[in-house]
């Protein structure tokens, strides 16, 4: 899941893009609100964390300017302004929820984690495939009840493909949804990823659209076939 974080304020900033890449978010920072305000139509953000006080553009400017625009991506607002008109205010303007400074990285990670699940029309806490289930909060995974082993990329890949499911993602898309601006990719990591996902889940799990991209298929166990093929 992408992270769009404005704070300018460095060490809040830090924290939050370090702790938030620990729990399997990928964070780009930015420090103003001008520059964060172009930064939404740059890259596919699942959220955006948005701090009020902001230098060159304030962040209810930035946030009220996104709605008229018709931006949908949810928006949880991290501010010191603490007072209930100011709350009704970035509520009013356009924020999804809104959390005081000083916060608990936990909090802000299962708040940015019910934004998404909202977005997705997804009540549940946990994602489920047949008989592999996947808990976004503990970052594991089981399939029959039995825990499967998966690197913090596998269950990136296999959360963004859960939360698409029905829709096909060509290999740009799932580099930009898990890769920021500052991060290296190989050109086989992708492919090398999904191979491994299939390995570990079984070749049904993610199907290739041959000259698309990739697609969630069906859990073995729950009698999916594998249609296109396992390699990647």
């Amino acid at each position: 899941m992408r992270i769009l974080l404005i704070e300018d304020d460095a060490a809040i900033g830090d924290g939050l893009r370090t702790g938030l890449s620990r729990l399997g978010f990928t964070v780009d920072w930015f420090t103003d609100g001008q520059t964060g305000f172009t930064a939404l139509a740059a890259a596919p953000y699942d959220a955006v964390v948005l701090d009020l006080g902001l230098p060159k553009r304030d962040g209810l400017d930035v946030l009220a300017q996104w709605r008229r625009q018709g931006r949908d991506e949810p928006v949880l607002i991290l501010t010191a302004r603490d007072t209930l008109d100011e709350r009704l205010h970035g509520l009013d303007s356009g924020a999804d929820d809104y959390l005081s400074k000083p916060f608990a990285l936990a909090e802000v990670a299962a708040r940015l984690r019910a934004l998404i699940r909202r977005r997705h029309g997804k009540a549940a806490p946990v994602l489920t495939l047949g008989s592999i289930v996947l808990d976004p909060a503990a970052r594991t995974v089981t399939r029959g009840g039995q825990p499967v082993e998966l690197t913090a990329r596998e269950v990136e890949l296999l959360e963004l493909f859960m939360n698409s499911a029905g829709r096909t993602l060509s290999r740009a898309t799932i580099e930009e949804k898990l890769y920021g601006w500052d991060d290296e990719v190989d050109s086989n990591t992708i492919e090398v990823t999904i191979h491994r996902l299939r390995r570990k889940l079984g070749s049904e799990v993610i199907r290739t659209r041959r000259g698309v991209g990739y697609a969630l298929g069906a859990d073995g166990d729950a009698g999916g076939h594998d249609d296109t093929g396992a390699q990647p």
